[in-house]
C-alpha cells in the first residue's frame, strides 16, 4: 500500500536490540523518585525475590550465520528503519567488540576466522527446553547455541520463525527439567504499571532493569501485526528476545527494539505483548509456522480530510479505507469495493487502520467474517470468507476500460493533466488497460502541490467516478469545485501503488 504523497513525519531511528558492540554513554545520573511527605506512602517493593525466581530461565542466544549471509550493520540502513548490529565506525566500538568476542569465545589466533557470532537473549518457556527469542536474533543461522547463567552451552534447533511478528522458537535437548517462566496477560497491563526487563547480552551474565509501561498500542516499522508495548526500562542492545515481567514474575512482553538516535539506550523500548506472542509461539510449536487469514485488500488510514470527502459522520475518523481490491480475492468475492471503509469485523470496531489486517490474520482460513462497511456515506453489511495468506500475493485494483492514447493536456486546480499511452503505461508499470489522467506538472503553491501530488501521478478516480482521460478529470474537478466546502476525493496511482487523497479546495474555489 502506498503512503500518501509528500507526507512528512519525524525521522525516528529504531534500533533492533541485537548486537555485539555498543557505544557506552556516561553521564550524570539523578534520582527521579520524589519523596512524599505522607509517612504512610507505599514504599517501592524490592525486585530481588522476583529476580532470583526468573533469572535462571533467561538465557543468552549465540548465532553463527550461514556463509554469505549479509552482515547486520546500522550504518547501511536508513535512519527510520529497525536496524541490527552495533553502531559502526569508531575505534572505541572496535575495542568493545573485541572485548566481548574474547569474553564469549576466548582469544582467537591470527588468520581467517569463522563468521562472527550475533548475540541476543531469550527465555525458557517450558521445562522440556523450548526457548523463545526474536526472529532477528536467529536470522539466517547456521548454528544456534543457548548459553545458561552458569555458562553451560546447549545446541539449539530452530522450531520455527515468524518475520511478521519478529518471533522465533528454539528447542534444546534438556537432560533434566529446566527452570522456566510463564506467560502473563499483557492486556491487563496499564500505562504506569511497574515492569522489569531481564536480558543476557554478550554472554556476560544476566542484567536486570526496571521501569514502567509508558504507552500501549505503539506501531513501529509499519507493522500491521503487532501493537507494541512501550516501556521506559533501560533495555540495551543484546537484550533482543529477552522477557519483560510484571510484578508477579510473568512474561508480559518480549524486548524487541529501542528508540535510538545515537545507537544507545535513551529510555524508550518496545516490547511484543505476551498476548500476541503466545498465539504465535503456540502455532509455531504445533506446526512450525504461522497460518494467517487473508482478505485481499490494500488499505489506508482515514484522515479527517478523507473522512470529510468520503462522507463519514463527524464522530472522528475510524475504520480502514479500501484503496485496492485483489482480483478474485475473498474481498472481491464478498462485494467489497475500492472506496469502502471497513468499520467493524464481527461486531468489533476497526478503531485504527492496522486493526483490520490483525483481525483478519487472526481468523482461520475458511471461516466467515461479518463486515460493517461504509460505502459513499451509507452503511452496508457484507460477509466474507477468509482465505489463506499467501506471502507472494500482491493486492492490485482492477483496471477497467480502454486507455485514451491522445496527448491532450488540460489544466485544473494547479495541475496539468495528460492522457496515458502505451509508453507511459510501461514506464509507470501500469496495466495495458489502465485508465486515468497523468499529472505532468504541478503549480507551486497550488492545492495539488500542498498535498504532495507530483508529476507522474495518475488520477484514476475523482469522487468515486472513473477518469478516462484529462477531459474527464477536468469535468469532474469542475463539478466538485461547485461544493468548495468539501474536499475532493482522488484515487491516485504512484508507481503502481494506489492511494486515496483528499484535495482541499482553496477558499476562493468555485
Amino acid at each position: 500500500m502506498m503512503s500518501q504523497p509528500k507526507t512528512k513525519r519525524p525521522t525516528l531511528r529504531l534500533a533492533m536490540l541485537l548486537g555485539v558492540s555498543t557505544a557506552l554513554a556516561v553521564g550524570p545520573m539523578a534520582s527521579a523518585l520524589a519523596q512524599g511527605s505522607d509517612p504512610t506512602q507505599e514504599q517501592l517493593p524490592s525486585f530481588a525475590p522476583m529476580v532470583e525466581k526468573v533469572m535462571p530461565a533467561v538465557v543468552n542466544i549465540s548465532v553463527v550465520e550461514k556463509a554469505g549471509a549479509a552482515p547486520a550493520a546500522d550504518d547501511e540502513a536508513p535512519d527510520d528503519q529497525p536496524q541490527q548490529g552495533g553502531p559502526g565506525g569508531t575505534p572505541f566500538d572496535d575495542m568493545l567488540r573485541r572485548f566481548f568476542e574474547q569474553q564469549q569465545h576466548g582469544r582467537q589466533p591470527p588468520g581467517p576466522q569463522p563468521q562472527m557470532m550475533a548475540l541476543g537473549s531469550g527465555f525458557i518457556l517450558d521445562p522440556s527446553g523450548y526457548v523463545v527469542t526474536n526472529n532477528h536474533v536467529v536470522g539466517d543461522a547456521a548454528k544456534v547455541t543457548v548459553v545458561f547463567q552458569d555458562g553451560s552451552e546447549h545446541k539449539a534447533k530452530i522450531v520455527g520463525k515468524d518475520a511478521k511478528t519478529d518471533l522465533a522458537l528454539l528447542k534444546i535437548d534438556a537432560p533434566k527439567p529446566l527452570p522456566y517462566v510463564q506467560w502473563g496477560d499483557s492486556d491487563q497491563e496499564r500505562v504506569g504499571d511497574w515492569v522489569m526487563a531481564v536480558g543476557n547480552p554478550f554472554g556476560l551474565g544476566g542484567t536486570v532493569t526496571k521501569g514502567i509501561v509508558s504507552a500501549r498500542g505503539r506501531s513501529i516499522d509499519n507493522s500491521s501485526y503487532v501493537d507494541y508495548l512501550q516501556i521506559d526500562a533501560a533495555v540495551n542492545r543484546g537484550n533482543s528476545g529477552g522477557p519483560t515481567f510484571d510484578l508477579a514474575g510473568h512474561v508480559i512482553g518480549i524486548n524487541t527494539a529501542i528508540f535510538s538516535p545515537n545507537g544507545g539506550n535513551v529510555g524508550i523500548a518496545f516490547d511484543i505483548p505476551s498476548d500476541t506472542a503466545k498465539a504465535v509461539i503456540d502455532q509455531i510449536k504445533t506446526s512450525g509456522h504461522v497460518d494467517r487469514g487473508y482478505l485481499g485488500v490494500e488499505i489506508q488510514q482515514v484522515t479527517p480530510d478523507l473522512a470529510a470527502a468520503i462522507g463519514i459522520p463527524e464522530d472522528g475518523p475510524q475504520g480502514a479505507l479500501v484503496a485496492a481490491v485483489t482480483r478474485d480475492g475473498p474481498a472481491a468475492k464478498a462485494g467489497i469495493k475500492v472506496g469502502d471503509v471497513v468499520r467493524q469485523v464481527n461486531g468489533k470496531p476497526v478503531a485504527k487502520t492496522r486493526d483490520l489486517p490483525r483481525m483478519i490474520a487472526d481468523t482461520a482460513a475458511g471461516k466467515s467474517v461479518h463486515l460493517a462497511v461504509l460505502r459513499q456515506g451509507k452503511p452496508i453489511e457484507l460477509d466474507a470468507t477468509v482465505g489463506h495468506l499467501d506471502e507472494t500475493k500482491m493486492a492490485s485494483a482492477d483496471g477497467g476500460g480502454s486507455g485514451d492514447d491522445q496527448q491532450s493536456e488540460e489544466a485544473a486546480l494547479g495541475m496539468t493533466l495528460s492522457s496515458l499511452n502505451p509508453a507511459i503505461r510501461s514506464r509507470l508499470h501500469l496495466g495495458h488497460d489502465a485508465t486515468g489522467a497523468i499529472i505532468t506538472h504541478v503549480e507551486n503553491g497550488s492545492a495539488a502541490d500542498d498535498i504532495g501530488l507530483e508529476g507522474g501521478d495518475v488520477i484514476e478516480k475523482i469522487d468515486g467516478q472513473a477518469v478516462g482521460g484529462p477531459d474527464d478529470a477536468k469535468t469532474l474537478l469542475a463539478a466538485a469545485e461547485k461544493t468548495p466546502s468539501r474536499p475532493i476525493l482522488l484515487l491516485v496511482d504512484r508507481h503502481g501503488a494506489e492511494s486515496f487523497i483528499a484535495l482541499p479546495q482553496k477558499p476562493d474555489a468555485g
